[in-house]
C-alpha cells in the first residue's frame, strides 16, 4: 500500500505546534483530569485485587453422606436426668443411644457452676430382651413384674434395668422412690436433691445422622417406641410444678463450622462474617410447663471453594429457621386470639428439619480479571480527556466572546 493511501487512513490528525493556544484554564483543567484520571485507576485496581465470593446452586450429589448435628442447649429449669434427647427420621427410623453416643451432660448448679452429670442414662429400651436377659446361677433382682421373670428369664439388678422394665411395661416410673435398687443406688436421693435444688442442665455435643427429613427433639421422661409409636413416660415431669422448657440455644447447626471460611471469603468487613447458624443464642423464656416449642429448619448443604484452590474445599451446611409454640392442652392463643392450637403432643422441644435437594457452592474469585482491569483503565482515562477536552473548547470560546465584548 503507497504512503498516500496510509496518510488518508490516519484517525489522529495532528495540528502543528503553532496552531496550538495554551491557557491558563486548559491547564487547571488538565490538572484536575490528571487528578481524576488516577483517583479512578486507584479505585480499578482495587477492585482488581479485592476478592468476592459468587454462589453458585446446584442438584446436591453427595446424598449419601451422613449430616452432623451440633447442638450446645441450656435448660436452666430442668435438672439433668428428667429430659431425653431422641431423634426420629421420616423413615420411622430411631437412632439410639445418642446421650451416650456423641454427647456431654452438665449439671448446671444455682450459683452458675457446671458439673458433669454422673447420673445412667437410659437407653436400648428397643434391645430390652437382650439387656434384661437372666444369666444362670446368678443372682437376680426383682422386676416389680414389669416383665416375665419366670425361671429368671429377665431381671432387674440395678436401677436401670427396672427403668427399662417399666418402660417396655410402659408403666409410669416417676423418680424410683420405693424401689430398692434406685433407693440402693442413691438415684432417688441425688435426683430428688438435684430437684430441690433447683438444678439446670446443658447437653452440648455432636451426633451423626443420615440426610433424610426428621426432628430432633427432647422431651420428659423415658422414650417407648412400639408398633411405629413414639410416647414419652410423663410421670416425673408432671410430679413437680416447678419444671418448665425455658432454654438458651448456645450453638445449633450443621455440619463443620465454617466461621473460619467465611471471614476469608469476606475480607474487609471487621471480621464480622455472615452467621449460618441463626439460631445461636437464641433465648426462649415464658415459664411455661406443658407447652411445647416448635423451630422447623430448612437445611441447605453448601460448599465454601477457596480463592485459586489455595485452601482445601470446606463442606458444611446453612439453614434458615421458622420459630412457634403452643400448650399441649390447645385452646385460644394468648397473643392471637383468632388462632386455636390444636390438643396433643408433649411438652419439649422440637427441631424439625428438612433437608433441600440443592446445594450452594460459594466460590471465592477476584472482583475483576485483568482485561477487565485494563478496560476500565482505558476507559477512564479517555473518559476522563473527552470531558475534559469539551470543557476546555466552551470554556476556550467562553473566554473568546467575553474578550470579543470588551474590545467592541
Amino acid at each position: 500500500m503507497s504512503r498516500p493511501r496510509l496518510i488518508s487512513l490516519d484517525a489522529f490528525a495532528k495540528t502543528v505546534e503553532d496552531a496550538r493556544v495554551k491557557t491558563a484554564s486548559g491547564g487547571m483543567i488538565t490538572l484536575v483530569c490528571v487528578f481524576i484520571v488516577l483517583l479512578l485507576i486507584r479505585n480499578e485496581y482495587s477492585e482488581y485485587t479485592s476478592m468476592v465470593v459468587r454462589p453458585e446452586l446446584v442438584v446436591d450429589r453427595d446424598v449419601n453422606k451422613q449430616l452432623d448435628i451440633n447442638l450446645d442447649i441450656t435448660f436452666p429449669n430442668v435438672p439433668c436426668g428428667v429430659l431425653t434427647l431422641d431423634i426420629l427420621d421420616n423413615l420411622g427410623d430411631l437412632h439410639l443411644d445418642v446421650l451416650q453416643s456423641g454427647f456431654n451432660i452438665f449439671r448446671v448448679l444455682p450459683l452458675g457452676q457446671e458439673v458433669k452429670d454422673d447420673l445412667p442414662i437410659m437407653s436400648g429400651v428397643e434391645k430390652w430382651e437382650e439387656t434384661l436377659k437372666g444369666q444362670p446361677g446368678q443372682a437376680c433382682g426383682s422386676c416389680y413384674a414389669a416383665v416375665d421373670q419366670t425361671d429368671n428369664k429377665y431381671c432387674c439388678n440395678s436401677c436401670k434395668d427396672v427403668r427399662l422394665a417399666y418402660a417396655v411395661k410402659e408403666w409410669a416410673f416417676y423418680d424410683g422412690e420405693n424401689i430398692a435398687q434406685c433407693e440402693e443406688e442413691g438415684y432417688v436421693r441425688n435426683l430428688q436433691q438435684r430437684i430441690r435444688d433447683n438444678e439446670g442442665c446443658r447437653v452440648k455435643g455432636l451426633a451423626k445422622i443420615t440426610r433424610i427429613s426428621g426432628n430432633l427433639h427432647f422431651a420428659p421422661g423415658i422414650q417407648i417406641s412400639r408398633q411405629g409409636r413414639h410416647s414419652h413416660d410423663m410421670s416425673l415431669w408432671r410430679k413437680y410444678d416447678k419444671f418448665d422448657i425455658d432454654h438458651v440455644i448456645n450453638h445449633f447447626s450443621f455440619g463443620k463450622d465454617p466461621s473460619a471460611s467465611l471471614k476469608l471469603a469476606h475480607p474487609g468487613e471487621d471480621n464480622q462474617a455472615p452467621s449460618i447458624a441463626p439460631l445461636d443464642g437464641h433465648n426462649f423464656k415464658q415459664s411455661k410447663k406443658e407447652h411445647v416449642a416448635l423451630y422447623f429448619l430448612s437445611v441447605v448443604s453448601t460448599r465454601f471453594e477457596y480463592l485459586e484452590n489455595r485452601q482445601t474445599a470446606e463442606e458444611t451446611n446453612q439453614f434458615s429457621v421458622i420459630t412457634h409454640d403452643r400448650p399441649v392442652v390447645g385452646g385460644r392463643d394468648e397473643d392471637h386470639q383468632n388462632t386455636m392450637h390444636a390438643r396433643g403432643g408433649v411438652p419439649g422441644v422440637f427441631f424439625h428439619f428438612d433437608i433441600s435437594p440443592m446445594k450452594i457452592i460459594n466460590r471465592q474469585e477476584y472482583a475483576k480479571t485483568w482485561s477487565g482491569f485494563v478496560l476500565g483503565v482505558i476507559s477512564s482515562i479517555a473518559g476522563v480527556l473527552t470531558v475534559g477536552a469539551v470543557l476546555d473548547r466552551s470554556v476556550w470560546a467562553a473566554e473568546q466572546v467575553l474578550k470579543g465584548k470588551k474590545e467592541t
